[in-house]
């Protein structure tokens, strides 16, 4: 395929794109940090030809472009931005989401981290404290969401949970004609009525409901393990940015 190169200055324009041009990177790399998909799906949109550097279809495999090309998936132009990852410690009534008053919001948390818009991976729910998430890597939030990843909760009950209770949940349970079973479940120290849980991220309203159905009251729920990360040196309220060792431990989920 014949190669084709155009001066920078034509399609680089500071004010809408905020990376700098350091070195070439290969076409798929390109994509796929852009979260729209893997580098191996890339190289299959690459090759049918709906991926566009500068104005020209490019179909060839290793092909490599600078940050500062224009490069179009099915006409619309990808966004370079950099990626950002950030570890919260949510505290107890913020919601994950945009809402009217953003004081409530865990988004409005994160906001001085960085200056690109980040997202929650998952959701906690407003009574929910503990580990969340945020990026603005579409990749990642898909990982997220399709994968199976290690969760623990610390949950606090009104009353002391009975041991033939906590066989019940060991063993499985159904809730709306779906069995639900921890991976594992147990006490947490000499307190009965504070219980460790570890699950399947987005299964936490299941186990609300088991707790429901056997009659306990949960006072607290407390996410202290995300996917490998902690809360160790991470107060309440606070958040910090994923090194690159952790975000990589991430991508290979």
């Amino acid at each position: 395929m014949p190669k084709f190169t155009m001066k920078k200055k034509e399609y680089f324009d500071k004010k809408t794109n905020p990376l700098k041009d350091k070195e070439k990177i290969r076409l798929n790399k390109f994509i796929s940090n852009s979260g729209i998909c893997s580098r191996r799906e890339a190289d299959k949109f690459i090759k049918a030809g709906v991926v566009t550097v500068n104005g020209i279809g490019i179909t060839e495999l290793g092909y490599k472009v600078n940050l500062s090309d224009v490069v179009k998936f099915n006409d619309q132009k990808i966004k370079t931005e950099q990626h950002q990852y950030v570890l919260l410690n949510k505290p107890k009534n913020y919601c994950c989401k945009l809402v009217n008053n953003e004081i409530e919001s865990a988004i409005n948390l994160v906001k001085s981290s960085c200056k690109e818009k980040i997202y929650p991976t998952d959701k906690l729910s407003k009574s929910d404290t503990g580990l969340i998430i945020f990026t603005n890597d579409n990749l990642l939030i898909r990982k997220m969401k399709n994968n199976r990843l290690k969760t623990i909760y610390h949950i606090n009950l009104s009353k002391n949970l009975k041991q033939e209770d906590l066989e019940k949940i060991r063993g499985g349970m159904f809730v709306n004609e779906k069995k639900i079973k921890a991976k594992s479940v147990s006490y947490i120290g000499q307190n009965k009525n504070e219980i460790g849980i570890e699950l399947n991220i987005g299964s936490i309203k299941h186990v609300k409901n088991i707790f429901k159905i056997l009659n306990y009251e949960i006072k607290k729920t407390d996410r202290v393990f995300l996917a490998g990360l902690t809360k160790k040196n991470l107060p309440r309220k606070n958040f910090r940015h994923l090194s690159k060792s952790e975000v990589n431990i991430l991508m290979r989920l």
